[in-house]
């Protein structure tokens, strides 16, 4: 990693504002990408000299009008202007508050705990979920999220397996769209962590393996750590839209409960039912193989009129197959998955 993080993302963040929307006129052939040096700095307010020496690192203590100029003319929202100051801070030497904590953790550890009301939540809440480390280690997940995507699953790392693993990437039909949200929101989550080690090793790991990170890693963009709805395509219940919620942990250095849910009544909340049926079932299945007997709440989940699953379904049929099937709600042991 550059020993010169501030002066990295001015490089960067310059090289993508057109000059026409910088109000510059332009004639000739440019060989610059983006706004050339002296352009910022005139845009600014500041000497074209300070500006050399503020991405060459010569300077590394601009102040905070210097700072909010520059977000200005590279055309930041606040969130990049946040990252901008805490850049600039950490150059300086000043220590930035972290994400839900003012710990010095690692950005990429192991050994992260997570709290126990947590991980109980996890089991009761009814819906996809997991926890996530600032890396974007998942921390612990549910069986409903691992169902929905064999990537949300305890010791995965949700960049890894996004941009690493084909059958990961299959589950979202708009893959590219989700990826340069994720990149941006780990850049983010991370801050001024870019040097740390887990980090460090994960980046170039996904560097060597994916040109798409790579492309996206160069455009220093950075967006908040926010929920959304995404799109997702599960073999055994089809096409589903989701909203997904990003919610702190406290007591934790920036741990997220990431859930997964549906509007009610859609055909997406149909599946993402179906789905815990079939989850359920398969539990079943293991345990009773094992000789376990599940608690009543496991065992309830497939069974109609109990509120954790609807007594009808759609039954979405893998690509290729000619319509969906609307029936009635399957019972353990009627379905049985096909290879």
């Amino acid at each position: 990693m550059s020993d010169n993080s501030l002066g990295a993302y001015l490089r960067a963040r310059r090289s993508l504002v057109r000059p026409e929307d910088a109000g510059i006129r332009v004639t000739g052939v440019r060989r610059t990408p983006g706004l050339r040096r002296e352009e910022v700095a005139t845009l600014a307010g500041i000497s074209a000299d300070y500006y050399l020496r503020l991405e060459q690192g010569r300077d590394r203590n601009p102040s905070g009008q210097v700072l909010d100029a520059l977000a200005r003319v590279l055309g930041l929202d606040p969130t990049a202007t946040r990252y901008l100051h805490s850049l600039a801070a950490h150059e300086a030497g000043v220590a930035r508050p972290r994400r839900g904590g003012s710990g010095r953790a690692s950005a990429h550890t192991t050994g992260e705990r997570v709290p126990s009301g947590t991980l109980q939540l996890l089991d009761v809440i009814g819906l996809p979920a997991f926890v996530e480390g600032r890396a974007f280690d998942v921390l612990a997940a549910n069986a409903l999220a691992t169902e929905l995507a064999p990537g949300m699953r305890a010791g995965e790392n949700r960049l890894r397996t996004m941009f690493l693993d084909g059958a990961e990437q299959e589950r979202y039909p708009d893959w590219e769209h989700q990826m340069a949200g994720m990149v941006a929101a780990f850049r983010a989550s991370i801050g001024t962590d870019v040097d740390d080690p887990g980090v460090t090793s994960l980046v170039g790991e996904l560097s060597l393996g994916s040109e798409d990170f790579r492309r996206l890693w160069a455009r220093h963009d950075v967006r908040p750590l926010a929920g959304g709805t995404v799109r997702m395509w599960h073999p055994e219940v089809g096409d589903l839209e989701l909203r997904r919620e990003k919610l702190g942990v406290g007591g934790t250095d920036g741990q997220l409960l990431v859930v997964h849910h549906a509007e009610p009544g859609s055909p997406s909340a149909r599946a993402l039912a179906l789905l815990g049926s079939l989850a359920a079932s398969a539990a079943s299945a293991a345990s009773a193989a094992d000789g376990v007997e599940l608690p009543d709440r496991v065992r309830r989940q497939g069974e109609p009129g109990t509120g954790d699953v609807l007594a009808q379904v759609v039954h979405r049929r893998r690509p290729g197959d000619e319509q969906d099937v609307v029936g009635p709600l399957q019972q353990p042991g009627e379905r049985h998955r096909q290879a």
